[in-house]
C-alpha cells in the first residue's frame, strides 16, 4: 500500500507539473519574442543612427525579462535540489531498512538449512509428551508467520526502494534539466547587457551618435515636462496627501536614496559626451539594487516605463508640488497609491539609462522644475 501510495503521488506530482510547464513555455515564449524585437530595434539604430531611446528601452524590457527568468529559474532549481536531497536521503533510509529485512532474513534461511527439511518434524516428534507437542506446534506456527512476515516486509522494502530509487533519479534529471535552464537564461542575460554596454559604447567619438542622442533625450524631457504639466490640469487632480505642505519641507527632505549627487540640475557640460545640456533634476550615483524612498508624503500619479528615463515614479506632494524618480530597476508602487514620507517606491536601476545604475530625481512645481539642492536637508545634498 505505501508503493501504491507513493507511486499516486508521483503521478499527482506529474500531473501538477504539467500546467507549470506550460506556464513556463508561455513565458520562455515572451522572451523569446522579446530578444527578437531587442535585436530588431538595435539593428534598425545601428543602420539609421536614431531610435537609440527606443532601442534601449527594448534592451531594457527583456532583460527585465530574463532577470525575472533568471530569479524562476534559479527558485526553481534550488526546489529540485532540495527535493533531490530529500528522496536521496529516503533512498538511503529505504536502503538501510531492505538491507536489515536481507540480514533478517538471511539468518532465517541459515538456521531452516541447518534444521535440514525435516527438521520441524524432529522437533515435533522428539517430544515428551501431548502438551509439549502441542507447545511446540505453537512455536512452530509463530515461525512461519514470521517467515511469512520477514518475506512480505522484504518484498515492500525492496519495492519501496525501487520506487525511491526511480523518484530520486527523476529529480536528479529535473534538476539537471532546470539547472541548464538556469544556465541558458543566465547567459541570455549577460549577452542582453552586453549588448547594451556595446549600443552605448558606440556613441563614443561619433559626432553624429551622440548629437542624435542628444537630441531624443532633450525630446524625451520635454515629453517628462509637459507629462508633470498636465497632471496639474488633470480633472479633480490628486487628493491632498497627509503630512505637512510640501513648500514648508524646504531644506528639510530626506534625499530618495543614500547615494552621493554626481550630477547637478541646471546646465550641465555632460563628461562622457561632451555637450552642455540643462538638467532639470539630480543624478545620484546609487547602486543597483539599493531602495528608493519617497522624500515626502505623496500620492502616486505615474508608475510606469517613460522614454528616455527607464521605469520612473511620478509622486504628487499637493500644491502643484511634483518629485520624480527615474532609471528604476524595480517599482513598488502602482498609480494612485498613497505613500508615506521614506516609504520604498523602487530600486535603484539602470533602465533608460546610458550611464549604468543611477538615480534620476526631479522636483518640479506645476511645470517648473526647481534644484532639488535647495530641497534636501544639508546631510543628504551629497
Amino acid at each position: 500500500m505505501r508503493v501504491a501510495a507513493l507511486a499516486a503521488a508521483l503521478g499527482l506530482l506529474l500531473g501538477a507539473a504539467a500546467p507549470a510547464r506550460a506556464g513556463r513555455d508561455e513565458d520562455l515564449a515572451l522572451v523569446r519574442r522579446a530578444i527578437e524585437e531587442s535585436r530588431a530595434r538595435v539593428e534598425a539604430y545601428e543602420r539609421e543612427q536614431r531610435g537609440l531611446l527606443v532601442a534601449v528601452e527594448a534592451l531594457d524590457r527583456t532583460e527585465q525579462l530574463l532577470a525575472r527568468e533568471v530569479a524562476q529559474a534559479g527558485r526553481r532549481a534550488a526546489a529540485a535540489q532540495k527535493e533531490s536531497a530529500a528522496l536521496e536521503a529516503e533512498a538511503a533510509a529505504a536502503e538501510v531498512r531492505a538491507a536489515a529485512t536481507r540480514r533478517a532474513l538471511a539468518g532465517r534461511a541459515t538456521a531452516l538449512y541447518r534444521a535440514g527439511e525435516l527438521g520441524s518434524l524432529r522437533l515435533l516428534f522428539s517430544s515428551g509428551g501431548l502438551r509439549e507437542f502441542l507447545g511446540r506446534m505453537q512455536l512452530l506456527r509463530r515461525l512461519v508467520a514470521r517467515d511469512a512476515e520477514l518475506l512480505a516486509q522484504h518484498r515492500a522494502a525492496t519495492a519501496a526502494l525501487a520506487a525511491k530509487r526511480e523518484a530520486a533519479s527523476a529529480s536528479a534529471t529535473r534538476l539537471a534539466g532546470l539547472s541548464r535552464e538556469l544556465g541558458e537564461r543566465r547567459g541570455e542575460l549577460r549577452e542582453e547587457r552586453e549588448t547594451k554596454r556595446t549600443l552605448v559604447a558606440h556613441l563614443y567619438g561619433d559626432r553624429a551618435r551622440e548629437r542624435a542622442a542628444l537630441a531624443e533625450l532633450e525630446t524625451a524631457a520635454r515629453a517628462l515636462e509637459a507629462t508633470v504639466a498636465g497632471l496639474g490640469d488633470a480633472e479633480g487632480g490628486a487628493p491632498a496627501p497627509e503630512g505637512p505642505p510640501f513648500a514648508a519641507l524646504r531644506r528639510h527632505l530626506e534625499p530618495p536614496v543614500e547615494a552621493a549627487i554626481v550630477r547637478d540640475f541646471g546646465r550641465v557640460v555632460d563628461s562622457e559626451f561632451k555637450t552642455a545640456t540643462f538638467q532639470s533634476g539630480v543624478v545620484f550615483a546609487a547602486e543597483a539594487g539599493l531602495p528608493v524612498r519617497a522624500v515626502a508624503a505623496g500620492r502616486v500619479r505615474y508608475a510606469g516605463w517613460f522614454q528616455g528615463y527607464g521605469r520612473l515614479v511620478i509622486l504628487d506632494h499637493g500644491g502643484g508640488y511634483y518629485t520624480v524618480s527615474g532609471h528604476l530597476a524595480e517599482i513598488a508602487v502602482s498609480v494612485g497609491d498613497g505613500v508615506a514620507a521614506g516609504a520604498p517606491i523602487g530600486t535603484v536601476g539602470d533602465s533608460g539609462s546610458l550611464s549604468g545604475p543611477r538615480l534620476y530625481f526631479e522636483i518640479r512645481r506645476g511645470g517648473e522644475a526647481l534644484d532639488p539642492r535647495e530641497w534636501l536637508a544639508p546631510r543628504g545634498r551629497g
